[in-house]
């Protein structure tokens, strides 16, 4: 190919082809997001608009709640990288193109820019220092606003020559050597008129792939057709989640559990579950988790002193105000130690862990409750007492021991794993797992159900109820039906991020229909 310029094009041929493929590459792109959100039912640029963390991120957030204008900006969306994108691979209308293409990347990138500390919202390919793909897009489409049209191959070259020829006041006698002569002088000889129009056949190409991926993806992905998970989304809650207080502390009535974090999945003989949480719940699927469970109602999360570092970073990140109610684990040499780290984190509530209250007791340790309880009250924080055996709690009231609230669990024994109450031994929850069915196998979490429950109707402090769902062995209506109708004021449950507005929903009809709680509401 020659590489000389002609009199009308200052690039070279071998500078024009390469621009022309780097234009139809980005217009490819661009004509790739606009036709796959076409192609998604339901598609809507909401999430993006809602994680927007930057200095106009007031006015994201409005488009994305109000319906209106936020069907308008997803159409806009959809047509603008549409029309850019055919605009770009075909080569018409160039610098109109890229002029719009530049909007609408300055739009993404403003709303979502790659700044550290708040590019965490969509991190879909990675983190970024200041320079993403938007930005990348952005100057490559300034390169087709300084160039003249005719300088790359395209229709504006064609439409450019078309025009030239109209005003040509030659001889119709000499109009087809003439013809030839203008082609030449414009850079576009026989040959170069066919190259314009090569983009007709790429956009050819581009639509068989589409359709092709389009129709792998329908038969052969993992889809909605294969999985069935929940898709209910926020529009879809049907009221606003109930609090009640502990201390000055205003809490949900419903409240996201550790596991979240923590991965423990408690799921009798299948071992693989807990890595298959954590696998799921990683940082950016925990981060949307909490802003979703913010978003509907769910204002507190039980959490270990651990968890505080990717916590105080998504409250950082997105100005939550989530509350925490730590659980910490006092010893008989280390009585405080997790106590200052988890007010140094900065908790609101601190509970001590209920397996750690069921060995101090097992252990003839009361004194090391006592004593943490105690502390935990004179640096002002709500003290909680957990437990998984109700024989634990019922020791330390014996000996004064007198919390703030309690954590207990509670759920009651009508699914096929739990084991025969005759086989159900006090404190064996936090012991081996038997290789019997009809022994304890990490099955059951609140061995005495009846027991906790008497126990308490004699209490006169707020009830925290955790594991009501036996770790996934009850459904949710009626696991929290019956936590509620049994004395629990709260519930703490693990949640997935499809699960969360199901169990807001349900929490918010079990309470609505209470008939058979006995117990005073403590909060």
């Amino acid at each position: 190919m020659q590489t000389t310029k002609t009199n009308s094009n200052p690039l070279s041929n071998m500078q024009s082809m390469v621009l022309t493929v780097l234009r139809i590459i980005v217009g490819w792109h661009f004509l790739y997001e606009g036709i796959s959100k076409m192609l998604i039912p339901g598609w809507t640029s909401a999430g993006f608009l809602e994680n927007s963390r930057w200095i106009f991120a007031d006015f994201f957030h409005w488009m994305a709640a109000n319906p209106a204008v936020l069907r308008v900006v997803d159409l806009l969306n959809i047509w603008g990288l549409t029309l850019i994108g055919l605009a770009l691979i075909l080569g018409v209308v160039t610098r109109l193109a890229s002029f719009c293409g530049i909007c609408l990347l300055g739009i993404y990138y403003i709303a979502n820019p790659p700044f550290i500390g708040i590019d965490f919202g969509i991190p879909t390919e990675g983190h970024y220092l200041f320079v993403n793909k938007n930005l990348i897009e952005m100057m490559a489409l300034v390169i087709f606003i300084v160039f003249p049209a005719r300088s790359l191959l395209g229709l504006d070259r064609i439409i450019l020559f078309v025009k030239g020829m109209r005003t040509a006041k030659a001889p119709s006698e000499q109009q087809s050597n003439q013809e030839d002569e203008a082609l030449t002088n414009a850079g576009l000889n026989r040959r170069e008129l066919l190259l314009n129009f090569a983009s007709i056949p790429i956009l050819g190409a581009f639509i068989l792939g589409t359709a092709r991926k389009y129709e792998w993806e329908k038969l052969n992905a993992i889809t909605g057709a294969t999985i069935k998970v929940s898709d209910t989304t926020l529009r879809e809650l049907k009221g606003e989640l109930p609090q009640g207080k502990i201390g000055n502390h205003q809490l949900s009535r419903l409240i996201m559990g550790g596991n979240l974090i923590g991965g423990w999945a408690h799921s009798r003989d299948l071992i693989y579950v807990s890595a298959l949480f954590k696998a799921y719940n990683n940082e950016r699927t925990v981060f949307e988790t909490l802003e979703l469970a913010e978003k509907a109602g769910i204002n507190s999360m039980n959490v270990t002193v651990n968890m505080f570092k990717m916590i105080n970073k998504y409250k950082r990140i997105y100005k939550s105000r989530l509350k925490t109610i730590c659980q910490v684990h006092p010893t008989k040499k280390e009585p405080f130690g997790d106590i200052d780290q988890a007010i140094d984190a900065g908790v609101d509530l601190i509970q001590i862990q209920g397996n750690c209250c069921d060995w101090r007791v097992m252990a003839g340790e009361i004194d090391v409750l006592e004593k943490a309880i105690d502390y935990i009250k004179k640096q002002g924080y709500p003290a909680g007492l957990g437990a998984h055996s109700i024989q634990a709690l019922i020791e330390c009231e014996k000996v004064g021991i007198q919390p703030d609230f309690y954590m207990k669990t509670l759920h009651h024994d009508q699914y096929w794993s739990a084991h025969p109450m005759p086989n159900r031994i006090p404190y064996s929850v936090d012991g081996e797992k038997s290789l019997h069915h009809d022994e304890f196998h990490d099955n059951i979490f609140c061995l005495f159900p009846e027991a906790t429950i008497d126990f308490m109707k004699r209490q006169t402090i707020p009830l925290i109820g955790f594991k009501v769902l036996a770790g996934g062995a009850i459904h949710p209506k009626d696991g929290f039906k019956f936590a509620f109708e049994n004395g629990a004021d709260f519930i703490c449950v693990g949640m997935f991020d499809f699960q969360i507005v199901d169990d807001v929903n349900i929490c918010l009809e079990v309470l609505s229909k209470l008939e058979q709680r006995e117990r005073t509401w403590c909060a």
